[in-house]
């Protein structure tokens, strides 16, 4: 492997993972030892004169000998039913979901901090690890240059998108509150206006009242149940996660106001569409509550044209219309560490590739990384809020997802006080648990996120350097595939990427050459996949491991049209089938970045693949004569 400390003497990379063939499992468990014994000498040393409660004689006696006997048994069944059914996401042949290897320094402070049961809703259960979690909200608005920003951990993406949607429906609700609880505050302006004026303006006016009148027009707000109706309609592109669904619904929005906006051949959010559906919308007087861009698609990578959503929003609001903007990047958010310098500050475009050499984010001198994909992390800091997941692309393990909020003073419009759990007049320094979603949470998680962001700083030199090798390890991946197809008992099968990644998802597909067969093309797919997969056997024995997905028509439109006709098919196959499926990998992998070692790897994957198309072959899975 080549050295990877030669441009930066301060981080090796290599040193902050277990490993594929456990290289690092001394370092590990003499680390774990170490905290460990410091626990327990921490409980020792605790008022030492009081005696021990759990005496020596009973821990020889035969029931206490008999319980850690069934402990043991117990534990025994819980490793082999682990070993036996676990994926192995520490591999470079494990090319499936949003797993892979993950940061030492996180497994360590996670199993640490267990061990000190830390509930962080609350201060005094948890000072310790609310104290990392508050530290880690200023992260989270530091890396996207949110300057009176704030940020907390949640369990994962889907309740931090949530979120964001809960903050729009009651920000967006303010200005008719008012209305109706002081209106001198709204003077002048229509129902209309009321609906589309801005975030900040709407915290401006709020903020500038005492608490009382804040309660008041809170109380009159969404939360209060008011005005649901009128609050219009929530734009999301088409590669949306499913979680917006289930967010319109629990959050009382409702289904039938979520707007699919269609995405271009890249995958991307398609602006004009957007722009056309908004002026729509307006025509018939339907307020827009809110845009959500993805900055990495759970599907493809993918990262939306943010900026140009940031110009529309911009023109729009000199026509009277605004609209909340939500970024869900709880897959590609970490990526906006490669662009961020050692002071926080964003690298201009023309200096990007000579620091990237510099800090050895990348391996190779290329352009990995397009001008739109730039421009669209850049215009993150326009967004109102952002779902950010340290358990992807933060490799830590999982559950870990996360929220930034552009303006900390937005928390308060969601904000509930339980004075059994937030005293007030106690001045505890933290009541996170007062403007979050969840209820009672682990400190283990803080504590883990907390950790990695201090060995891997929020910038070039620090996680930068990580999100590089999965971006680079992601292009080989792409680039062996666009060469690649195989001879298979005389037939040749092709292998058919479908875009260039943005980010360090490749998607592709299997096909026959010369076979017309659209649906004979899907059941390839399937084949391989439920070869690739848990689905056919032990998975511990398995080579190759990926995963499938469907791009369905109900869900993508005609998006994929595209990419199915370039294949040599017809709009009619596509009505006909109205899904393409998928094969997917999800390159997080922190060891393929080198060029060697994909090199190695590479013949691997090949031979395979190999083996999993001629076994699909020979079985006759598909009639391919």
């Amino acid at each position: 492997m080549t050295d990877n400390i030669s441009k930066n003497d301060d981080l090796n990379l290599n040193a902050l993972f277990i490993g594929d063939k456990a290289e690092n499992a001394d370092l590990f468990k003499s680390t774990l030892v170490k905290l460990v014994n410091e626990h327990m000498g921490w409980r020792k040393n605790y008022m030492p004169q009081d005696k021990p409660l759990i005496s020596e004689d009973e821990k020889t006696s035969k029931s206490f000998t008999n319980t850690v006997n069934k402990m043991d048994e117990v534990l025994d069944e819980l490793s082999v039913r682990l070993r036996t059914n676990s994926v192995p996401w520490h591999s470079p042949r494990y090319f499936g979901h949003m797993n892979s290897e993950t940061l030492m320094p996180s497994i360590l402070a996670y199993t640490y901090a267990m061990l000190w049961n830390g509930n962080n809703v609350a201060y005094e259960s948890s000072p310790g690890t609310s104290q990392m979690e508050e530290e880690v909200g200023k992260d989270f608005a530091k890396l996207f240059n949110f300057d009176h920003g704030w940020g907390h951990i949640v369990a994962d993406g889907s309740l931090a998108c949530m979120e964001g949607l809960w903050y729009a429906r009651n920000v967006k609700s303010l200005p008719l509150a008012m209305k109706e609880v002081k209106p001198e505050l709204v003077a002048g302006k229509s129902d209309w206006e009321l609906l589309n004026m801005p975030a900040d303006e709407i915290m401006d006016i709020l903020n500038s009242q005492d608490d009382d009148t804040i309660d008041a027009i809170k109380a009159h707000s969404a939360r209060g149940g008011m005005d649901l109706s009128k609050l219009g309609k929530w734009l999301v592109p088409q590669t949306k996660h499913y979680s917006w669904m289930k967010a319109a619904d629990v959050v009382g929005i409702g289904l039938d106001q979520v707007v699919p906006i269609p995405v271009d051949d890249n995958y991307r959010l398609d602006v004009n569409e957007l722009e056309k559906t908004i002026n729509k919308l307006v025509a018939e007087k339907t307020p827009i509550l809110g845009v959500v861009a993805v900055a990495g698609s759970t599907e493809e990578g993918a990262v939306d044209p943010v900026d140009k959503v940031v110009e529309l929003r911009n023109k729009l609001m000199k026509q009277g219309t605004y609209f909340y903007l939500h970024v869900d990047a709880a897959y590609g958010a970490y990526a906006r560490a490669l662009f961020l310098d050692e002071d926080g500050n964003f690298i201009p475009w023309d200096k990007l590739q000579e620091v990237h050499q510099k800090y050895g984010d990348f391996q190779e001198n290329k352009e990995y990384i397009s001008k739109d994909t730039y421009n669209a992390f850049k215009a993150i800091s326009e967004a109102e809020t952002v779902t950010i997941d340290p358990h992807k692309m933060g490799y830590v393990p999982y559950s870990a997802g996360g929220i930034a909020i552009r303006n900390i003073t937005m928390r308060n419009i969601i904000s509930y006080f339980a004075t059994y759990v937030f005293d007030k007049r106690s001045k505890a320094p933290s009541m996170l648990g007062a403007y979050i979603l969840e209820g009672s949470k682990a400190g283990a998680t803080a504590a883990a996120v907390w950790t990695a962001h201090r060995v891997l700083p929020l910038n070039v030199a620090g996680y930068g350097k990580l999100i590089g090798r999965s971006i680079e390890a992601a292009n080989r991946f792409y680039d062996f595939l666009n060469n690649l197809s195989f001879n298979i008992n005389g037939q040749e099968i092709e292998v058919n990427p479908l875009t260039k990644p943005d980010f360090n998802m490749v998607d592709w597909t299997f096909n026959i050459k010369g076979n017309k067969d659209f649906a004979k093309m899907n059941d390839l797919n399937l084949a391989f996949y439920q070869e690739a997969s848990f689905v056919k056997g032990p998975i511990y024995n398995n080579d190759f491991i990926t995963s499938h997905t469907d791009f369905a028509q109900d869900g993508y439109g005609d998006s994929p049209k595209a990419y199915v006709k370039s294949l040599g098919f017809t709009d009619a196959d596509w009505q006909k089938e109205k899904a393409v499926g998928i094969l997917r990998a999800c390159v997080l992998t922190p060891l393929l970045y080198d060029k060697d070692n994909f090199a190695e790897y590479a013949d691997k994957i090949k031979s395979a693949m190999t083996e999993k198309l001629t076994k699909i072959v020979d079985e006759k899975v598909l009639q391919t004569n």
